[in-house]
């Protein structure tokens, strides 16, 4: 087991690495949510974990590797997504509407991504955190040709709806009966979940300019 020197508080005391690298990058996930990628500081993360910043740095190396890996953990887990395809469009529903629910903790992905993505570089970072965890598994899980552009269609379904009803909070979204809303859910992730039927080129419209 490896450990560190802390210098910080009353004199040198012992660390255990990973203890203290968890530490960290819990306070980061907690620090980038509420103040996103330009407001919060490596100071701040450090006071979290209750060590100094040039632990931090001794740790990630910077502040745009420890977002990298921040982004990384929150992304992780498939919190509204579901992995199994034969429910995908009733759990995806399902959990959408829970999360969204004024009750729901706000350390969401969601609000790091919002609160982070006027930075060019920590856009660049969150665009390849949502490919690597979601984007990719929704493309290959969905049915029927044009999957990739469906996926995305998808994540911005869920990304409008978590803007609306978490964030902004319009009162229609807030007070909706949630059994409603899950059915509208549904039926909406439903519509892209379905592969598109395969077009005609012989049912095409006329061209009305040509038209007699």
């Amino acid at each position: 087991m490896t450990a560190d020197t802390d210098q910080s508080g009353d004199g040198p005391r012992r660390r255990d690495a990973s203890a203290t690298r968890e530490a960290i990058l819990k306070s980061a996930i907690e620090a980038f949510t509420r103040q996103g990628y330009d407001g919060a500081g490596v100071r701040e993360v450090a006071g979290g974990a209750g060590v100094t910043a040039m632990l931090v740095n001794r740790y990630f190396g910077s502040k745009e590797q420890l977002f990298a890996e921040a982004v990384d953990r929150s992304f992780a887990p498939r919190t509204v997504v579901s992995d199994d395809p034969s429910v995908l469009s009733e759990r995806t529903a399902a959990r959408l509407a829970a999360q969204t629910s004024p009750e729901a903790d706000d350390l969401d992905p969601f609000v790091l991504m919002l609160r982070s993505v006027a930075n060019p570089r920590a856009a660049e970072i969150i665009r390849a955190g949502i490919e690597k965890h979601v984007g990719r598994h929704l493309t290959d899980i969905l049915p029927g040709p044009d999957a990739a552009p469906r996926a995305e269609l998808l994540l911005s379904l869920i990304a409008g709806v978590w803007l609306m009803r978490k964030i902004i909070a319009t009162p229609a979204l807030t007070g909706m009966d949630q059994g409603a809303l899950v059915q509208q859910l549904h039926d909406l992730v439903q519509v892209l979940v379905n592969a598109p039927p395969a077009s005609s080129g012989g049912d095409a419209a006329p061209d009305a300019t040509n038209s007699s």
